[in-house]
């Protein structure tokens, strides 16, 4: 059994939180499996999980239902193109894990890793970072740890912004029955058009240093299709599914005080301005595409399309609450 160290009070109604344990030390069937839980908090979990599919292990935060007497179902919340490596993630970024989760009875996940890999299966390793396959670990590794682990229900959502807005929407795709909700922010739907595929260069490439042909190989190549949700959205049908975007132009959180720009100054507001303008009137084109295709095939969604608003977090933090019935209705809640 894989065992934390408790370092406050646990919350009476959790027996895992009560008893500073797991409820089991499950192995997934290629491998993987959790090494180690650390307790962090009343209802915080930091476990550590190997990847047999990238042979490394990744850091994985949990924080557990308001009340997890009975299995309660997760939330995958999924971070942007750092991969919540550094300090642009939802919790320090953002008011949603730690405020408006705070009393929701669900257990919410979020993966710590893959910087600017598109949290996909790339088609060959990398030179410096090896096997990288995030589309692997998400929906054959990780989901049955977490149900084991933490004695779940086994009803999943999952939820993403900026470039893992077009992975929450490729997860489904390719795993069916997976998930019953998701809900994309600011994300670019394209990737085999030349649009698409200069977004995702710009990620993988220009800001992570990268080459995406050893992500999905050269344009043109079947990868780029296979992970088109565009192409793919047949695939979406069923799920209850939310997505959201600005148009580039200031609003409300484009100012030189927002808390939540992470950084104070006219050069960050430039950059957020510019840089984010810039973005977000992409993944308004990509999302109104998406749009275009869901209705043609008859697919419902529920879509904010902002009158405003670059791509950045205050934006992500109002289209997550704005989500939540979205969410919360696939969830069961």
């Amino acid at each position: 059994m894989v065992v934390g160290i408790g370092v406050t009070t646990a919350a009476a109604s959790d027996p895992i939180m009560d008893s500073r344990e797991l409820l089991a030390d499950p192995v997934a069937s290629n491998g993987s499996r959790i090494m180690k839980a650390t307790f962090t908090g009343d209802r915080t979990i930091r476990l550590f999980v190997y990847s047999a599919a990238m042979e490394q292990h990744f850091p994985v935060d949990v924080q557990r239902p308001a009340d997890a007497s009975v299995p309660r179902p997760t939330l995958y919340l999924l971070n942007g193109a750092d991969g919540g490596e550094g300090s642009a993630n939802w919790k320090t970024r953002t008011d949603i894990v730690s405020g408006f989760l705070a009393d929701k009875n669900v257990n919410v996940v979020q993966p710590i890793g893959g910087a600017f890999t598109y949290y996909t299966d790339w088609i060959n390793e990398d030179p410096t970072r090896g096997k990288i396959k995030w589309r692997t670990f998400f929906t054959e590794e990780l989901p049955p740890l977490i149900d084991a682990a933490l004695g779940t229900n086994g009803i999943n959502a999952v939820a993403g912004l900026s470039t893992s807005g077009t992975t929450v929407l490729n997860l489904p795709i390719h795993k069916p029955g997976l998930y019953s909700a998701v809900a994309a922010y600011s994300g670019c739907a394209q990737t085999a058009d030349p649009i698409g595929r200069e977004f995702v260069k710009l990620g993988v490439d220009v800001w992570g240093g990268g080459d995406t042909e050893n992500m999905y190989g050269p344009a043109g190549a079947p990868a780029w299709s296979e992970n088109d949700p565009v192409l793919n959205a047949h695939g979406l049908r069923g799920l209850d599914l939310y997505l959201s975007t600005g148009n580039g132009l200031p609003g409300v959180h484009d100012t030189l005080d927002n808390r939540y720009s992470g950084g104070t100054g006219t050069n960050t507001l430039a950059n957020q301005l510019i840089v984010g303008g810039l973005i977000e009137a992409a993944t308004n084109f990509c999302t109104r595409n998406l749009k275009a295709e869901l209705d043609s095939l008859g697919i419902p969604a529920t879509y904010n399309f902002r009158p405003s608003g670059t791509h950045s977090w205050g934006y992500w933090n109002d289209d997550f609450i704005d989500s939540w019935p979205v969410l919360a209705r696939g969830l069961g809640l």
